[in-house]
């Protein structure tokens, strides 16, 4: 063999990691801090892949075997050129199969120590999974609770600038929580790169210190939260953040302002609440929109819909909440949360 294959307890022994799957496939998930420099366009694999079926699998690797030489000498010409002759990349493709063994044989004829990652992305995504379902059985987990527009994402915020650990799941997720928590003009990412992140991000982290998390559903927004991390949330040690209904919609009001500049979405993204209220009570809500008395909705909001779905969820599934430590504040200013940190 020409090349060495490598297992993931050696990637920080690498200069590079390169992944060569398509662009697609790099988009939908990838080892963090990999490159991709793909032997195959996303076309290029689906014409390939469809030689294969209505051909014949030897017809295939002909096609297939030119436009992957075609495009690592691109890749040579271009990404590559300048690296001197003690780069050492690991390279991986989906299982660790032709396509990276293609790239691996030819760098290491160049003279550069490749290396291809046994089992490729597959067995990536694998340990993902596995470690995702141990690792949170080790963390010391806080929850911050509290109803929504209560200042828990603030205050999450404001513990980290303090120098403690937090989890920011919503952050990682790219969403809000809950029915409105579409951010705007900002896609959620994909399930498996939400993982791959969270995963990182828990990696990071020192069991011997606590861990702030906010309390969530096993949902935000698209992306599901792993199971284990659910199970650990649940049994912990609860924060209850309790703030004035005024103060609570002042600062929704501030957080989500994009809906105000945008009624029509915000009409939109409300019709998911009709089956829990019906026509009548949308119809009011959307008088208050065209009104332009936002103020208004969102106590009602709050009230009728976010109050009492919140604490039904969270006293149902948190079995510590009802011995939570309560954080009282009048403000969800910056510096009244900063104060709370740090006590």
């Amino acid at each position: 063999m020409l090349f060495r294959t490598a297992n993931l307890t050696q990637p920080g022994e690498f200069d590079d990691i390169i992944d060569v799957r398509t662009p697609a496939e790099f988009a939908e998930d990838h080892i963090p801090g990999a490159i991709n420099c793909p032997v195959l366009s996303d076309e290029e694999r689906i014409a390939v892949g469809t030689l294969y079926k209505q051909a014949s699998p030897f017809e295939a690797r002909k096609v297939g075997a030119a436009l992957v030489a075609k495009n690592i000498a691109k890749h040579l010409q271009t990404r590559f050129h300048a690296h001197p002759k003690s780069w050492r990349p690991l390279i991986y493709c989906w299982r660790g199969g032709q396509r990276s063994g293609a790239m691996c044989i030819i760098l290491a004829q160049i003279g550069w120590a490749a290396h291809k990652l046994e089992g490729g992305y597959k067995t990536y995504r694998r340990n993902v999974l596995e470690k995702l379902d141990a690792l949170p059985q080790d963390l010391t987990l806080r929850i911050i609770c509290g109803p929504t527009g209560s200042g828990k994402s603030r205050l999450l915020a404001a513990l980290a600038d303090s120098g403690q650990q937090v989890l920011d799941l919503e952050n990682l997720a790219n969403h809000r929580g809950s029915v409105l928590g579409k951010l705007p003009e900002q896609a959620q990412p994909s399930q498996k790169w939400f993982d791959s992140t969270l995963l990182l991000a828990m990696q990071k982290l020192d069991p011997a210190r606590p861990v702030y998390v906010e309390a969530e559903s096993n949902k935000i927004g698209s992306i599901t939260l792993p199971p284990a991390l659910v199970a650990a949330m649940h049994a912990s040690e609860c924060l209850l953040v309790e703030a004035p209904l005024g103060a609570r919609v002042t600062a929704l009001l501030e957080e989500y302002r994009h809906y105000i500049g945008n009624p029509e979405q915000l009409i939109s993204h409300l019709q998911v609440l009709h089956r829990f209220h019906g026509s009548k009570q949308l119809e009011h809500w959307i008088a208050l929109i065209h009104a332009g008395d936002f103020a208004a909705l969102v106590e009602e909001l709050l009230t009728l819909h976010y109050d009492p779905s919140y604490f039904r969820a969270t006293s149902h599934h948190y079995v510590q909440l009802a011995a939570a430590q309560r954080i009282r504040s009048d403000s969800l200013s910056r510096d009244a949360l900063k104060k709370i940190a740090t006590i």
